[in-house]
């Protein structure tokens, strides 16, 4: 092989990683190998795999009740955060939380807000909410690490179009029962990177939000997994194509 030859299979290399890279990311990302899917559409999957989150605010009760409708956009089916019980922006009343918890993990979540101002939010470990929130680009805001990070709301697709979270998430270490280093979460918003291994220092939003959010004003994290739970707060946002692949990161970094 000639040095040109040579150049030109690395241009390829690259080009064709570059792609494998792409495909991993944003609307419409394939489930990778060791990845399980947590909603394809199905009401089947969503009962098997999914409950209320039994806060101290749970008015809801099972069956859940977030209903599934026609994707607007492309084909197959979808479901609504608008349940009910949740009515009024009562968060913690409807929530739905995988029943597998999780330490560290990836996720691939895409969601559609229908109307302005529409509300919803992606929480790790039923903790750390990913804000899901039109028309705010505050650090509580869409795409917010929520109070930790500013939203990267140049990144959203828009209402009535498909957006994405790709996350690597990193959970809270512990040693003799003391919090040794803090949670971490890397995160695309459409394909685009929008926070390097952000450090998340408690959790937001009080006892009706997530886990230990009671404790000690919500720095009181503790040292059992979460799952990954959906907000319902009485607006009309979709959600479709989730899946979760578990990770055991020894490395206190969440880039990727």
């Amino acid at each position: 092989m000639n040095q040109s030859q040579a150049r030109l299979g690395m241009l390829v290399f690259f080009v064709f990683s570059i792609s494998i890279v792409s495909a991993q990311v944003g609307v419409g990302a394939k489930r990778p190998k060791g990845a399980e899917q947590f909603f394809d559409g199905t009401r089947k999957m969503l009962d098997a795999k999914w409950t209320y989150w039994n806060g101290p605010r749970l008015k809801a009760s099972l069956p859940i009740k977030w209903q599934l409708q026609q994707d607007p956009v492309d084909k197959g089916q979808v479901m609504n955060a608008n349940d009910p019980a949740a009515a009024g922006g009562l968060y913690g009343a409807a929530d739905i939380v995988t029943k597998k918890e999780f330490r560290d993990f990836r996720a691939h979540v895409e969601f559609l807000i229908v109307k302005p101002g529409g509300n919803s939010g992606v929480y790790l470990q039923n903790r750390y909410e990913i804000q899901i929130l039109d028309g705010d680009s505050t650090s509580h805001g869409l795409a917010a690490v929520i109070n930790e990070s500013k939203s990267p709301y140049y990144a959203y697709n828009g209402l009535g179009k498909w957006n994405a979270y790709d996350v690597v998430f990193r959970a809270a270490r512990f040693k003799d029962g003391k919090l040794a280093e803090k949670p971490m979460v890397t995160v695309y918003f459409n394909g685009k990177k929008v926070h390097t291994n952000q450090v998340i220092n408690q959790v937001w939003g009080g006892p009706n939000s997530g886990q230990d959010g009671g404790n000690d004003g919500g720095k009181g994290i503790t040292d059992r997994p979460g799952g990954l739970k959906l907000q319902a707060e009485g607006h009309d946002v979709l959600y479709r194509n989730i899946w979760i692949q578990e990770l055991n990161l020894a490395e206190a970094t969440t880039d990727f």
